[in-house]
């Protein structure tokens, strides 16, 4: 929406992170889905802090603001990510990338209990109007409700809540180490609980976890969908502000709608393209002044 929005790294952004989610469907074919997240972030780690040590004096984290934002991060926003896993199993990935469109809405709920924000009445409509275009999504059945293709939508909402929650702890505990410390530390820690957490649940690799499409998802979603992607991100931030690096957002369930079609022969059904339809208009509703600045318009006068 900005005349100075840097569109190549916008659009490549769209597409790693778009292409992430059948990645993840191809790489769950061969791998358990938490040890499968764990290891993705285990190498977006690596690679982020070795970044970190070459390219930045402090890379530490000492400071116990900056632990506890790491903390939160690790446990939340990339361990919380796990879910995504765990539902991609069944839910297809275009499906997967719709349902983040959530993420905003929650961040913004999650702000109003936790940083003592407000939601004026307009963002209240937006925000119940973007739960209503989730449901749309899940169309969740009560008979069926944590059983099947419904079980794995839910928890893919529950990782949407879990990833928005992480956020919101990050900026209460104010950080002051520079982002790829703050996230290459978080994933170390994310990978950390990922590990815990599948191993007692007793998963085990297959064979198949060394044959090269395990490997390539594995390598694409460590090292382009994670580390480069999040490097990219920032420069985005940097440049632009948060407002225009969170419609990103909602370019990528376009991208990862339709590489899910072409490449593993998925379909996303009226319903589900209507429900995103709605969640848009929520966060266009909830973030109605940041898209009037973003235009160089104003909202009425008394409007948070």
């Amino acid at each position: 929406m900005s005349r100075s929005l840097d569109a190549p790294f916008f659009l490549l952004l769209a597409v790693l992170w778009g292409l992430s989610f059948p990645a993840i469907s191809v790489g769950l074919e061969s791998l358990p889905p938490l040890l499968f997240a764990a290891f993705r972030y285990d190498i977006a780690a690596l690679l982020l802090l070795s970044y970190a040590v070459v390219r930045v004096d402090d890379w530490l984290p000492t400071r116990r603001n900056d632990v506890v934002a790491v903390a939160g991060g690790g446990v939340f926003l990339v361990g919380g990510n796990g879910l995504l896993f765990l539902g991609q199993q069944t839910v297809p990935s275009g499906v997967a990338a719709i349902i983040q469109g959530l993420v905003p809405i929650a961040t913004a709920l999650w702000a109003i209990a936790l940083l003592g924000e407000r939601l004026s009445p307009v963002g209240t409509v937006g925000a119940a109007i973007g739960f209503l275009g989730v449901g749309l999504v899940v169309q969740p059945d009560p008979a069926t409700l944590f059983a099947g293709d419904t079980a794995g939508r839910l928890l893919i909402v529950a990782q949407v809540c879990s990833v928005s929650l992480g956020g919101v702890l990050i900026q209460r505990a104010g950080p002051t180490v520079d982002q790829p410390v703050l996230v290459g530390w978080s994933m170390f820690v994310g990978g950390v609980v990922l590990h815990a957490v599948s191993l007692g649940a007793g998963e085990l690799p297959s064979a198949d976890v060394v044959g090269p499409t395990a490997v390539g998802a594995l390598l694409y979603l460590g090292i382009f969908a994670t580390a480069i992607a999040f490097l990219i991100y920032f420069r985005i931030l940097e440049d632009h502000g948060a407002f225009e690096a969170s419609l990103i957002g909602y370019l990528v369930p376009i991208v990862a709608a339709v590489a899910g079609t072409v490449l593993l022969d998925e379909s996303v059904g009226a319903t589900t393209v209507a429900g995103f339809g709605l969640i848009v208009v929520g966060f266009v509703l909830l973030k109605r002044r940041a898209i009037a600045d973003a235009v160089g318009t104003s909202t009425a006068v008394g409007s948070p």
